[in-house]
C-alpha cells in the first residue's frame, strides 16, 4: 500500500501544478509547458525516462513508460491532462491559481479537473520507485496538452503522430470515475465510468437579405437562425438504452431493490417509463439521466453589427452529444431541425465511447475501491461530455474513467467540474493514492 511520503506528496504535487496556470483559453491561447515540465522532472526522479512532445511550440505532452514485470501482458495507458478551463478570480474565495491548502483541502483551478489525478500518477510511480515495486503489465504514462479544448495539440496530436509510443496498450485509464456519489440517503456509490457520448459541437450559419431595419424583409438571416435555434433547444431527443447506460442503470435498481424492465421503459410515458424510473432513483439519476438519450444545447450567437441594419448573415453555435451509435440520427435530426434556410457544420467532432463492464480491469478497479470503501456501491456509468480517451480509442485503445476519490456527504464533486472554488480534501488524495497504487500494482 501507497506509504506516508506519496500521502505527503499527493498533496504537494497537487498544490504545486495548481500554481502553474495552464488556462486553456481555446483557439491555442494555453501554454502548459511549465506543467510539463514539472511532471517530467518528477517522474526523472523516479527513474524513468520521460519524453517532452509537443506540436506546437509551448503545448508541451509528456509521455514515459514503466516497465511491468509480464512481458507478454498487454500495456495499460494513464493519462491525465495539464490544462485547465479558465477561471475569474473575481468570483473565488480564494485566488483560483493559489493552490492554497485550508482545513484539510486543496484550493484552486484543477483540483479536481485534474490536476489531483495528475499528482496521484506521479506520487505512486515515485513511491514505487523508493519501494522496488513494478507493475504486472507495462504503463504508459501520458501527460497531456489541449484536453480542455480540441486536444489537437495534445492527445489527438499523440496519436497521429507518435503512436509508436503506445505499443501494446489495449486500455486506458482518465478521467473521471471512483468518485464518492452521496445520495442523500446515507449510500456511496463510486460510479466508473465505462463510455462517453460523441462530440458533436455545431456551428449554424443562416443566409439572408441585408437590409434596412425599419424595411419589411421576408428573408431576415437572425429570424432565420432563432427559428431553428429555437426548434433544436426545444427539441426532445428519443430515449435509447446503450450496453453501458443500460448497465448503469441495471446495477442502480439492483441497489435500490427497484423492479424495472427496461425493453418495456422506452415505450411507456410518465411513472412506469423512464421518467418514472428516474424518479425512482432519486438523486443517483443524476449518474444516467444526461445519458439515455443525446441532446443538443445552443450556446453562442452572432449577428449584426449595427440595429437598424438586417444583416446578411447570422451564425449560432450548439454544443450536441450523441450516444454511441447515434450519430446517423444525430446528423439526421439536426438536417430537419436547422430546416433549408440555415447550414450546419461540425466545429468539432469526435466519437462516442464503450467500454465493456465484464472485463478483468473492470473487475480490478472495482476491487480496489472495495478494499478501501467496503461501504460503497460500485456502479458503472457513460459519461455526458468527453474526455481524451476518445482520441486514444484511434489506437485501439478501451478506455475507462478511473480518478479514485474518497468524498465528505456535501461535497458536490460534479458542480466542481468548471466550476467557481473548486477544490479536493486531502483526504480524497490520499484514498485516490492508495486505491490507484491497489489497482495499478495488479491491473
Amino acid at each position: 500500500m501507497a506509504e506516508a511520503p506519496a500521502l505527503e506528496e499527493v498533496v504537494r504535487f497537487t498544490s504545486d501544478l495548481i500554481r502553474i496556470d495552464t488556462t486553456n483559453r481555446g483557439g491555442g491561447d494555453c501554454r502548459e509547458r511549465p506543467a510539463a515540465e514539472y511532471a517530467a522532472q518528477k517522474l526523472a526522479e523516479a527513474g524513468l525516462e520521460p519524453m517532452l512532445l509537443e506540436r506546437t511550440a509551448g503545448r508541451t505532452n509528456v509521455v514515459a513508460r514503466v516497465e511491468g514485470t509480464d512481458p507478454f501482458a498487454d500495456a495499460l495507458l494513464v493519462h491525465g491532462h495539464l490544462d485547465v478551463v479558465p477561471a475569474q478570480a473575481a468570483d473565488w474565495s480564494v485566488h483560483p491559481f493559489s493552490g492554497e491548502i485550508r482545513d484539510g483541502v486543496v484550493w484552486g483551478r484543477g483540483a479536481v479537473d485534474m490536476k489531483n489525478m495528475d499528482a496521484m500518477i506521479l506520487a505512486v510511480v515515485r513511491d514505487w520507485a523508493r519501494e522496488g515495486v513494478r507493475p504486472r503489465r507495462d504503463l504508459v504514462i501520458a501527460f497531456t496538452a489541449d484536453e480542455e479544448a480540441s486536444a489537437v495539440d495534445g492527445s489527438g496530436f499523440l496519436a497521429d503522430q507518435h503512436p509508436g509510443l503506445f505499443e501494446g496498450c489495449t486500455e486506458g485509464i482518465g478521467e473521471s470515475g471512483a468518485f464518492t456519489f452521496h445520495d442523500g440517503s446515507g449510500r456511496q456509490l463510486y460510479p466508473i465510468a465505462a463510455g462517453e457520448r460523441g462530440t458533436g459541437w455545431l456551428k449554424l450559419t443562416a443566409h439572408g437579405r441585408a437590409g434596412h431595419g425599419s424595411k419589411v424583409n421576408r428573408s431576415n438571416a437572425v429570424t432565420r437562425l432563432a427559428a431553428a435555434v429555437a426548434r433544436i433547444g426545444a427539441h426532445e431527443w428519443p430515449l435509447r438504452l446503450t450496453p453501458t447506460v443500460r448497465a448503469a442503470l441495471t446495477a442502480l435498481t439492483a441497489v435500490y431493490g427497484i423492479d424495472a424492465d427496461l425493453d418495456d421503459l422506452a415505450d411507456v410515458d410518465g411513472a412506469d417509463g423512464m421518467d418514472g424510473l428516474l424518479k425512482k432513483l432519486g438523486p443517483a439519476a443524476a449518474l444516467v439521466e444526461p445519458t439515455v438519450r443525446g441532446s443538443a444545447n445552443p450556446t453562442m450567437l452572432s449577428a449584426g453589427y449595427k440595429i437598424n441594419v438586417i444583416p446578411g448573415e447570422a451564425v449560432g453555435y450548439v454544443d450536441g452529444r450523441y450516444l454511441p451509435g447515434g450519430e446517423d440520427e444525430f446528423r439526421t435530426t439536426l438536417d430537419r431541425l436547422t430546416g433549408p434556410d440555415v447550414e450546419w457544420e461540425f466545429e468539432h467532432r469526435e466519437v462516442a465511447l464503450q467500454a465493456p463492464v465484464d472485463s478483468e480491469t473492470y473487475a480490478r478497479m472495482r476491487a480496489a475501491v472495495e478494499e478501501f470503501a467496503p461501504e460503497g456501491h460500485v456502479v458503472p456509468y457513460c459519461m455526458s461530455g468527453g474526455t481524451d480517451a476518445k482520441q486514444f480509442s484511434r489506437l485501439g485503445i478501451t478506455g475507462y474513467g478511473f480518478a479514485p476519490l474518497k468524498l465528505p456527504e456535501g461535497f458536490d464533486y460534479q458542480a466542481l467540474f468548471h466550476g467557481v472554488d473548486e477544490r479536493v480534501p486531502v483526504e480524497a488524495l490520499h484514498f485516490g493514492v492508495r486505491v490507484l497504487d491497489r489497482f495499478l500494482r495488479t491491473a
